[in-house]
């Protein structure tokens, strides 16, 4: 089995051995309300995998802690056996309660367990990527956490590791341990804390990952999102998109939707054409 060939904007990145469609699919959304229990449509759910890999997207984002549980197993029941290029990419260092909060799961102990639960619910022997979710203060020592990804890897279970939320200088300390293909931070054109760390990561050929592309962020806020998509007849979403894909080539998209249609918006919005005056004045928002 092998995805389509379609041709999707922005190309594809190499994330160590794997390559990757750079528009690519988070799949938080398939859960339930909160990211918490099955969702509402079923049917929809495995409709919007299958149509992902039907458009050539072979970059799928996940976490067994969405549901908990219920959004990897989806994506087995809509797509396994797994198409041979497919990589999928998933995080551990939380977990949920029955009260719906996300809380911590950073000891060793919890790193493994969390890597285990992934493969049995995905259906896999080993991971393509796995991220390292860090839930506590930019300043503090990821070492023990990423001795304990490196000896997963060293053991089989991960093929390649990635970090979540992560400080520049938790970069460092982490490629001291073991390489990292890949970061995921929270990263869109209003909040450019990270621009720094995107260049630093592309010139060593580190793919950034932003989570949540618009982030709390209402594109209806910005007037000159509002603009630049209104001279463009375009969304202010899909101009967020388009503004983030054409932002540095190691940025790859993760966008999450339920729907279908949706789903194929967010492709469409990723690929128009920003100007270099488009551009500018999307910059400055972030200024």
């Amino acid at each position: 089995m092998t995805t389509s060939t379609t041709s999707l904007p922005g190309g594809t990145w190499t994330m160590g051995d794997l390559t990757v469609t750079r528009v690519g699919y988070g799949a938080m959304q398939l859960a339930g309300p909160h990211v918490f229990g099955p969702p509402a449509d079923h049917d929809g759910a495995l409709a919007v995998l299958r149509t992902v890999v039907d458009l050539g997207i072979n970059h799928i984002d996940t976490s067994d802690f969405y549901g908990p549980h219920v959004t990897n197993r989806i994506i087995k029941e809509a797509l396994h056996p797994y198409a041979d290029d497919l990589v999928i990419v998933t995080k551990v260092g939380g977990r949920r309660d029955d009260q719906r909060a996300w809380l911590p799961a950073q000891s060793p102990a919890e790193l493994r367990q969390g890597v285990l639960d992934n493969l049995e619910n995905l259906g896999l022997d080993a991971m393509d990527v796995v991220n390292l979710r860090i839930m506590d203060a930019d300043d503090a020592s990821i070492a023990e956490r990423m001795e304990a990804m490196a000896a997963l890897q060293q053991e089989g279970l991960v093929r390649h590791i990635g970090l979540s939320t992560v400080s520049a200088a938790q970069v460092a300390e982490a490629q001291a341990i073991a390489p990292i293909v890949c970061v995921q931070n929270h990263y869109n054109v209003a909040h450019r804390e990270d621009d720094s760390l995107i260049e630093s990561l592309a010139e060593q050929d580190i793919a950034y990952v932003p989570y949540f592309p618009l982030g709390g962020f209402t594109p209806l806020q910005s007037s000159a999102l509002s603009a630049v998509a209104a001279r463009l007849e375009a969304s202010p979403l899909a101009v967020a998109l388009a503004w983030l894909l054409q932002r540095s080539p190691n940025l790859l998209l993760i966008p999450g939707t339920s729907s279908v249609v949706h789903l194929r918006e967010n492709v469409a919005g990723a690929g128009l054409t920003l100007s270099a005056q488009d551009v500018a004045e999307l910059d400055a928002i972030g200024g």
